[in-house]
């Protein structure tokens, strides 16, 4: 009971609790019945889930769901259909289906023109390959909600004529049943719902015809061959764009492929560039299916004051986003209140590279979307913030991005809730081998400008299965509901650069304090089964924190544990 007080901050311990521990990882009955336990029993608890770094009550729903749709993050995937690269590789129905067992609750679905009347999904101007438009619907219906009960969201970027638009429509309509929203709320008929409300629902965002209530009249009449007409300026990816197209798959020796990959490159990127003014066939019956997801064009942060609608949101591309989001941080907050705004990467990543999400996480932009088949920094990141809730897709914003009267700016932060935290890194169990076995660990956070910092261990050299550090890191984060933690374990190459080994990301307020291990997982994602690191963890306030507050407390052991 002591231990678990005093190391663990377990405030609400008593002998029931303690005794149904010793219960469960004494395996010894003897020591058992005398309500002891020894100190393999006590590894086994040290080594179980009971001691694991991420917060138990965070595995479950805990957010407050019952809030408007736009008080949250939600998991967003870029391009969902894509496995591999923007321009050549497969689409396959995979992507949807991995994004939507992550817990992705917004996917992305282009539609064009198929032969036999049927439409498809690929990337348009490309050469990656096309699937039926039906079959993604179709899959999507079956994976849909086996991660999570709340809302999923189908970002069509629609390309269709309006017959195919409505084959479209009939599709969803036919495969999806009761689970697509096509009439609003009862108790929702102008403003956005909740999480809560919309359980076990598709949404549909899309362009839009007039407004909810001229749809809710239509509802029961008969809206085939209906198309309406309206023009709108084409989206515009940033001018610079094309200024910094990279092309490392040029580098190619057969000179066919290298043309073709050329003009497979300037077409995509002519596409993307500028554009003028076009006109739009919207077939009714696909419009009418557009209730509180509606895709308006984003203009300014003043147009959209004076004129958005609620149930209207805007898609921003990544280096138009960066440039508001430094230059207009509050305005941006302000918008993301009422609005719910996608990010998307540049149209010049066509490696399917991801930017780091935190930045327009920040500004409390809603669907950060990212190419989830790409393994890297910015999806550890991701994976690591959507641990959080349950799992579920859906984090309630922190209330400093929810309440105008704080005034909230992420590069003009004055200490709103400052926290002292300090990490004595112990050891390490089974990490991957490599040549070099010289281990080290980095310990990064990400959050608000002011707390983006990293600090690193010393080396230990030769030795993967069981190094001990036994290193104190103190960092004082100045928004702590905003930042993530990622622990990297690394070898150390005496040529080139460090080998990487291991990660393993959470938001910085899941963390238990006290004695934990965490798990490491692969650059690709996957659960190192026998690999751990196990450290002491504490924080505090910063008002009452001091010098003398910030020296951890030494105990009998440094545990060692692993597998």
């Amino acid at each position: 009971m002591e231990f678990l007080k005093k190391e663990q901050y377990v405030l609400e311990i008593d002998k029931v609790i303690a005794n149904e521990i010793i219960q469960k990882y004494e395996p010894i009955e003897e020591v058992k019945n005398q309500h002891q336990m020894t100190i393999e029993g006590f590894l086994r608890y040290m080594n179980s889930n009971d001691c694991l770094l991420f917060k138990k009550n965070c595995t479950q729903v805990y957010h407050d769901m019952t809030r408007p749709l736009s008080d949250y993050f939600i998991s967003s995937s870029h391009n969902t259909y894509l496995i591999s690269g923007q321009l050549i590789g497969p689409s396959d129905l995979w992507g949807y289906a991995s994004a939507l067992v992550k817990g992705c609750r917004c996917i992305e679905i282009d539609c064009w023109d198929g032969s036999q009347n049927e439409p498809v999904v690929y990337h348009g101007y490309t050469l990656t390959s096309k699937i039926l438009f039906k079959t993604v619907i179709q899959v999507i219906n079956k994976y849909a909600f086996m991660a999570s009960e709340y809302p999923v969201v189908l970002s069509l970027e629609n390309h269709c004529s309006p017959q195919q638009q409505e084959i479209m429509a009939n599709n969803m309509q036919s495969i999806l049943g009761d689970t697509l929203l096509s009439d609003v709320l009862e108790n929702f008929p102008n403003e956005l719902p909740s999480p809560e409300a919309l359980k076990f629902k598709i949404l549909v965002k899309n362009k839009k015809i007039g407004t909810i209530e001229e749809t809710i009249e239509r509802i029961g009449t008969n809206k085939q061959g209906r198309i309406v007409e309206y023009e709108e300026e084409e989206d515009e990816e940033e001018s610079e764009e094309k200024d910094n197209v990279t092309t490392p798959m040029l580098k190619e020796n057969k000179e066919k492929e290298l043309e073709e990959k050329k003009s497979i490159i300037s077409n995509f990127i002519s596409y993307s560039k500028k554009k003028k003014i076009r006109k739009v066939k919207l077939s009714l019956e696909l419009s009418d299916l557009v209730i509180y997801t509606k895709a308006e064009k984003f203009k300014s942060f003043h147009h959209a004051q004076i004129n958005q609608k609620f149930n209207e949101n805007n898609s921003i591309g990544e280096l138009r986003a960066r440039k508001l989001s430094k230059q207009k941080a509050r305005e941006f907050i302000s918008h993301t209140n009422s609005f719910i705004t996608r990010i998307y990467p540049k149209a010049t990543r066509t490696d399917s590279s991801n930017y780091i999400p935190q930045e327009f996480w920040n500004v409390g932009c809603q669907m950060v979307a990212l190419n989830f088949q790409t393994p890297g920094v910015p999806m550890d990141l991701y994976n690591g913030k959507f641990l959080d809730n349950g799992g579920c897709g859906y984090l309630l914003k922190p209330e400093i991005l929810r309440n105008p009267k704080l005034n909230f700016s992420p590069s003009e932060f004055k200490h709103y809730n400052p926290t002292i935290l300090s990490i004595r890194l112990i050891s390490g169990f089974q990490l991957p081998s490599t040549y070099w076995n010289n281990s080290l660990v980095l310990i990064e956070i990400y959050g608000i400008p002011d707390d983006q910092t990293k600090q690193q261990t010393h080396v230990i050299r030769r030795n993967a299965f069981d190094p001990r550090w036994n290193e104190t890191f103190t960092f004082t984060i100045h928004a702590p509901e905003m930042a993530l933690i990622r622990f990297v374990a690394e070898s150390q190459s005496t040529i080139g650069a460090n080998e990487f080994l291991g990660q393993y990301t959470l938001p910085l307020l899941c963390m238990e304090k006290g004695y934990r291990t965490i798990p490491l997982f692969s650059k690709s994602d996957k659960f190192l089964l026998s690999a751990m690191m196990s450290f002491h963890y504490f924080s505090l306030p910063f008002k009452k924190a001091s010098q003398e507050s910030l020296t951890i407390p030494l105990c009998t052991y440094c545990f060692t544990v692993g597998a």
